[in-house]
């Protein structure tokens, strides 16, 4: 029920707190607050989750700044998995300022997490399997529950499910369950990694998200 001068006001302190190393606010705003003027209202010293323009612009220059916390999250478990991904061909699905288009940039960018020929797939491609048939790592972020199938991939893909959606289930005492953008169990025996939904993603997202908080202390980006 607030009103987008309000929250401003709220940004305004926060960035002004000199006990706060860094915050994010969470999306989506109600309809009422226009969500990029209070994204572009954090300063960019505190803006652990990466949105400000200029921290986008640091990224996209590959210079130190704080990644989006998801891709962010991504990069960590492909590293961590010791995943090859120099000349490897990228698929992702899903253009969102959030997922889809930094995943794309880092994929792509001169790093041991990089170097792949980059695909960026969304809702206005056309012949959709014929992009992810050819996909060595597949990263979906549509957001439209079970939506890839075995067929759509390869085998030996490496496939990175970033959806989240609350859809309803018989199996629960609640009657809802998480799915994925994946169907997980038709896709899991052609995949020599996939991520679950939920324990994938989802928790990267959180431990990057504390990670830039830390680099924020520190004073890593801005000295």
């Amino acid at each position: 029920d607030t009103t987008e001068q309000n929250l401003l006001t709220k940004v305004n302190e926060l960035n002004n707190n000199k006990d706060i190393d860094g915050y994010i606010v969470q999306l989506p705003l109600p309809k009422q607050i226009n969500e990029q003027k209070v994204l572009e209202a954090i300063t960019p010293q505190k803006d652990v989750d990466g949105f400000h323009p200029q921290n986008v612009g640091r990224m996209a220059l590959n210079l130190p700044t704080y990644l989006p916390a998801t891709p962010f999250g991504i990069i960590q478990l492909i590293e961590r998995y010791q995943i090859k991904t120099e000349g490897k061909h990228c698929v992702v699905i899903g253009r969102s300022n959030i997922v889809g288009s930094p995943m794309s940039m880092l994929m792509a960018r001169n790093s041991t997490s990089g170097n792949c020929t980059v695909t960026l797939c969304h809702s206005r491609t056309h012949n959709l399997k014929e992009f992810t048939q050819k996909a060595d790592i597949l990263i979906v972020a549509l957001g439209k529950p079970q939506f890839l199938t075995a067929d759509m991939v390869k085998d030996g893909a490496v496939v990175i499910d970033v959806g989240i959606t609350r859809v309803t289930s018989g199996k629960t005492k609640s009657g809802f369950k998480l799915s994925g953008d994946v169907n997980y169990d038709e896709v899991a025996p052609k995949a020599s990694y996939i991520t679950p939904v939920p324990g994938g993603v989802g928790p990267m997202t959180i431990a990057s998200l504390l990670m830039n908080t830390l680099k924020a202390n520190k004073k890593e980006v801005y000295p």
